[in-house]
């Protein structure tokens, strides 16, 4: 029967239960019992080290503690590459632009041809096109003759015609806020090249929008000082010069009848504190009297 035993085979022994037993050391009572067999002890410890050694790996993957590992390449090393790498870039074209300019020195004493550069930095920054080649339909070049062909003087003395018109009433149905309250003493005449209207207000009043629209310039000019200039619908801009102060910037969303600015005589094209009002549409400038009464 011993024998038989001790000729269990190992994968037999790993079924055999054991008991553990956890006394208590002063009055010997029974605190906890476990039934194990080395089975168990051992898919337990198998458990921990897989679940320790997933744990590790996210640890490592996932955290810069990754790079505390002797060999791994950190952060900091993989831009010093790439920068090292852009300046022997950089010092090798340097020497490549001076050899040729060396050479091109001693073609120059030797009488020969000058050689060119056409490297790739050459062509990013000289633009050569000439392998590129533009089709146009017949289309295209009807349009392009009709264009050619067109009046630029038009965009000034269009010739009226329905859609002209039509254009014109859209403009005049729209409710033009007066920029400044006052005086106008210098009309709108395209022939002297004034293309606004002046107008004396009182000191230190409001230059206000005279659509809604949104600000596209606001900064200072030598000659008509302080400019702010205004987008509206319709293809309509309102320009404001030679204010003293600014109250709107580039970008700003501003309402008909907002204060914009003040009124002063900023720039040196001005004889005294006045506001110069212009109102172009599409391009090209319109008497402002035509569609506000002031």
């Amino acid at each position: 029967m011993s024998k038989t035993k001790s000729d269990k085979k190992w994968y037999h022994k790993l079924r055999s239960k054991y008991r553990l037993v956890i006394f208590n050391d002063e009055t010997f009572e029974e605190r906890l019992i476990f039934r194990l067999t080395r089975l168990n002890v051992l898919s337990v410890f198998v458990s921990l080290a897989i679940i320790f050694t997933s744990l590790t790996l996210i640890l490592i993957v996932y955290t810069p503690i990754k790079e505390m590992i002797p060999g791994y390449p950190s952060t900091y090393q993989n831009q010093s590459l790439i920068r090292l790498n852009i300046m022997a870039d950089s010092l090798a074209d340097e020497l490549r632009k001076k050899d040729l300019f060396f050479e091109n020195i001693k073609n120059i004493v030797e009488g020969k041809e000058i050689i060119e550069d056409t490297s790739k930095d050459a062509f990013k920054k000289g633009g050569v096109y000439d392998t590129i080649q533009l089709t146009s339909s017949p289309e295209d070049s009807l349009l392009r003759v009709e264009f050619e062909m067109q009046n630029l003087n038009n965009l000034y003395y269009p010739e009226k015609n329905e859609e002209t018109e039509k254009k014109q009433i859209n403009i005049k149905n729209l409710s033009f806020y007066i920029p400044a309250e006052g005086v106008v003493t210098s009309k709108f005449d395209f022939s002297k090249e004034h293309f606004g209207i002046d107008i004396v207000a009182k000191h230190n009043a409001a230059v206000k929008a005279t659509l809604d629209g949104s600000v596209i310039f606001a900064d200072w000019t030598m000659e008509t000082g302080y400019v702010i200039a205004i987008q509206h619908q319709e293809g309509l801009i309102s320009f404001y010069k030679h204010n003293s102060v600014l109250l709107k910037k580039v970008g700003e969303i501003v309402k008909a009848g907002q204060p914009i600015a003040i009124i002063g005589e900023s720039g040196e094209l001005t004889t005294g504190a006045h506001l110069h009002f212009e109102l172009w549409h599409k391009g090209a400038p319109v008497n402002p009297e035509d569609y506000i009464t002031f």
